[in-house]
């Protein structure tokens, strides 16, 4: 980041030491597109679907997990830090880092590594660990859904940093041993395979609106009001609270068309997403489907599109059922 360095929630080795908020740089750098490092966000805990997430500064983040990716679709809409999101930008959301953060990611079948900016909030459904731009996932090479990764925080030379909020990448990393990537590909094993992005037509499933900040954000203080389907304020007895209760069972209305909301490793998410959006579940090998009609025409299933992704659901898709 730009001078305030994460010292805030993420991956890899950051310089000094902090225990309250991000601490801004005394000479803050901005790029010539108005995005800057500063103020760094980390916000309060929240809940979406049932599930609550906690912001937090782990300087040394490290983890395995799987990557997705999103693109055009919400090209030009604000990410949670307040900038606006270009697909073609070198960025990623996480549920927890600060925003913005610096991390590599490393795709664990290529052992190709490359250096990313953290500046949005997600992925909020699926076994997922973070959500790559288009222009990442191009970078490091993921033609999949879904593919296994390594997330490290990390506290990039300034020109990089300049670089990636300019849009622009910057050349990758020296590319990680077999030795280790046999130790982090078995820790990939170890997790459950996110089969959810291959139910969908599209690379990323469908999710729930990300966090956004608060106008109010300021070093130490900041916020995020959140809104989405399964959302409530970010207090004790709203992450003690249990999910939401089964959805209504599968339509039997005649129709080819059906908007696929997003498909689920837990029922309980599951029934709490379609009855957010007066959908159905259905059991899908070992998930459980999110769908709203059928629709008897594609014209028909696309309005419902669009009021599912009203709803907070910005992955959501038109299938024809054949």
């Amino acid at each position: 980041m730009a001078g305030a360095m994460l010292l805030l929630a993420g991956c890899g080795s950051v310089d000094g030491k902090r225990e309250g908020g991000p601490t801004a740089s005394p000479t803050p750098t901005t790029a010539a597109n108005g995005v800057a490092d500063v103020p760094v966000k980390l916000g309060d805990p929240y809940t979406i679907a049932g599930v609550t997430y906690t912001p937090a500064d782990i300087p040394d983040y490290d983890d395995v997990g799987y990557a997705s990716w999103y693109g055009e679709e919400l090209g030009g809409k604000p990410t949670a830090n307040g900038e606006i999101f270009d697909p073609a930008a070198i960025s990623a959301a996480h549920r927890t880092l600060p925003l913005p953060s610096y991390v590599e990611v490393t795709a664990l079948d290529t052992g190709r590594t490359i250096l990313v900016r953290v500046n949005d909030r997600g992925p909020m459904v699926g076994d997922r660990l973070v959500d790559l731009s288009r222009g990442a996932a191009e970078q490091l090479g993921l033609t999949d859904g879904v593919s296994a990764v390594r997330v490290r925080r990390t506290n990039p030379p300034a020109a990089e940093r300049a670089q990636l909020r300019a849009g622009k990448p910057v050349p990758e990393r020296i590319a990680t041993p077999e030795s280790l990537l046999a130790i982090l590909r078995s820790k990939a094993k170890a997790l459950p395979v996110p089969k959810a992005a291959i139910a969908a037509a599209t690379p990323v499933i469908a999710q729930p609106a990300a966090p956004i900040a608060s106008g109010t954000a300021k070093p130490g203080d900041d916020r995020f009001v959140v809104e989405g389907p399964g959302t409530t304020k970010p207090t004790p007895a709203a992450a003690a609270k249990p999910a939401a209760s089964a959805a209504k069972p599968a339509a039997t209305v005649a129709g080819k068309y059906v908007v696929q909301v997003g498909a689920f490793s837990a029922e309980s998410r599951a029934n709490a997403a379609a009855k957010s959006v007066d959908g159905h579940v259905t059991k899908a090998g070992t998930l459980w489907r999110v769908r709203v009609g059928p629709f008897a025409s594609d014209a028909e299933a696309r309005g419902a599109l669009g009021k599912v992704k009203a709803k907070g659901f910005r992955d959501a898709v038109v299938q024809r059922d054949r």
